[in-house]
């Protein structure tokens, strides 16, 4: 996980009233967008005038604009995004709070808060200046509350996919030119991978922040990889010849805070420091969609094939520069370095039963599996799975249900340096695998809000590292029972 330093106000007065005047309303609108999660660049808020497919007025003309059936919890501001919108302006501000309690297990159990409130930019070049499909993105995130899983589980991977340390820094600020009527476009400047590469669009639904960026990358990439919460330098190619095959191909900075001592985050706490200096983080990817339109006979899926290559050098995870394990008192205590790191993954999104007579409802399944070389990476294996139904109960067209699991696999080589220091420390336990079970529900209240419980078992936290408070090292982290409530407010 990575965590940011500043200290800034959080921005939860808004949602706290939503989330009171919700209760006491009995409005369900069914018309909303889907959860937005940090995993994926946000999408500006909803709200501004479109083309009607048959005719020429605005779309967004016979769109409720009551308190409870407007898209925006703010509205329209009295025709300012409306006409902000026509100019090629689109803003959005998104609150996502997170509620998390472990009841058993962990490092020590207890609750939390922890939210994210993500602001973003688009602006049209095409309507603002007459520069045919050119975009400019931004968006910047203000972290608030304290990590649940860094303070009170102890896992490899946070319950929480909005959880960093406090702050507020810029995520992505990139140029974007689309080609050939929209068949390839090239994106220039800032951007996080996970815009793009590496995510199941089904396991967005999901609290969990296993299930967007995975371990793997997270886990053995510098500084945790350019995900969510940092952004990094890059280009990116997208390529589309036909309407199934889609290539995404990106060279990116390979660190996002740039190597140095200490807490890496500590070195981009802002998310400005451009750096171009760390080596290249590659991605390839190939995606194959589906039964992607409407009178499609078939149910849709998209099936993904990628990999990843970083250019800088990798420590060993088991021997020093002597070829002794870094646990024997012998050893000098640095790494054997190995020239680059790389990564295979697939991904699979698939819908299997589709609701008669709608478009998306029904139940849908998704599957990621990745693999590392073992002896320069902790994670050298991560697998997810799970399942998502949409319009699981009558009238709740836009609530979603999903159940998921994942595993990550500690290295060989880590477990044998482990198995090491068991040899120094009788008792020690030796590191490898964290799992995790996750049942949820999202529920759409009104077009602008979404409510969602959870349920979170987390199996070796930490990848079964020792407790914190233990100081014989012997006992380990237990397995946690985690509950917690997800609201999201579209502003």
């Amino acid at each position: 996980m990575k965590h940011v330093r500043l200290k800034a106000p959080p921005l939860l007065g808004f949602a706290a009233i939503a989330f009171t005047l919700g209760l006491t309303h009995p409005a369900m609108s069914q018309e909303a967008p889907a959860a937005t999660l940090p995993a994926a660049t946000l999408p500006a808020a909803e709200g501004g005038a479109t083309q009607a497919p048959g005719g020429d007025a605005p779309a967004d003309a016979a769109k409720p604009t009551g308190f409870w059936e407007r898209d925006t919890l703010t509205g329209d501001w009295g025709g300012v995004r409306s006409t902000l919108q026509d100019a090629g302006i689109k803003l959005g501000v998104v609150e996502t709070s997170d509620l998390l309690a472990n009841v058993t297990g962990g490092a020590k159990t207890g609750a939390l808060y922890e939210g994210l409130t993500a602001l973003t930019l688009d602006l049209d070049l095409e309507k603002l200046s007459g520069w045919t499909g050119a975009t400019i993105h931004a968006s910047a995130w203000q972290i608030h509350g304290r990590g649940f899983s860094a303070n009170n589980v102890k896992s490899l991977m946070p319950q929480s996919s909005v959880e960093a340390d406090r702050g507020s820094l810029l995520s992505d600020l990139y140029f974007e030119q689309a080609l050939f009527d929209g068949a390839a476009s090239v994106r220039i400047g800032q951007q996080a991978v996970d815009d793009e590469f590496i995510i199941s669009k089904t396991a967005t639904l999901f609290v969990n922040s296993n299930f967007g960026y995975p371990a793997l990358p997270s886990l053995d990439q510098p500084s945790g990889g350019p995900d969510y919460p940092f952004a990094t330098p890059g280009v990116r190619l997208k390529l589309a010849p036909t309407d199934q095959l889609t290539v995404l191909a990106g060279a990116f900075n390979g660190d996002p805070a740039g190597p140095g001592a200490g807490d890496p985050q500590l070195r981009n706490p802002s998310g400005t420091a451009f750096r171009f200096s760390d080596g290249v983080l590659a991605f390839l990817e190939a995606q194959y969609a589906i039964n992607q339109s409407k009178d499609a006979e078939g149910l849709p899926g998209t099936y993904k094939l990628g990999a990843w290559y970083d250019s800088q050098p990798f420590a060993d995870q088991h021997f020093d520069r002597l070829g002794l394990s870094l646990a024997d008192p012998r050893s000098n205590g640095v790494a054997r370095q190995h020239n680059g790191d790389w990564s295979i993954y697939a991904i699979a999104d698939q819908m299997l039963w589709r609701r008669p007579g709608t478009d998306d409802q029904g139940l849908s399944a998704f599957a990621r599996v990745m693999g590392a070389p073992a002896d320069r990476n902790l994670v050298d294996f991560d697998a997810a799975g799970g399942f998502s139904f949409k319009g699981p109960l009558e009238g709740r067209d836009d609530d979603q249900v999903g159940l998921a699991a994942s595993y990550s696999r500690i290295s060989n080589r880590a477990s044998r340096l482990d198995a090491d220091f068991l040899r120094l420390v009788p008792g020690r336990p030796v590191r490898d695998q964290e799992s995790s079970i996750e049942l949820t529900y999202m529920a759409q209240v009104t077009p602008w809000w979404q409510l969602q419980p959870d349920l979170q078992y987390i199996v070796h936290p930490g990848g079964n590292a020792p407790l914190p408070s233990d100081p014989s090292q012997r006992r380990t982290i237990g397995n946690a029972f985690v509950i917690g409530l997800r609201t999201t407010v579209t502003f």
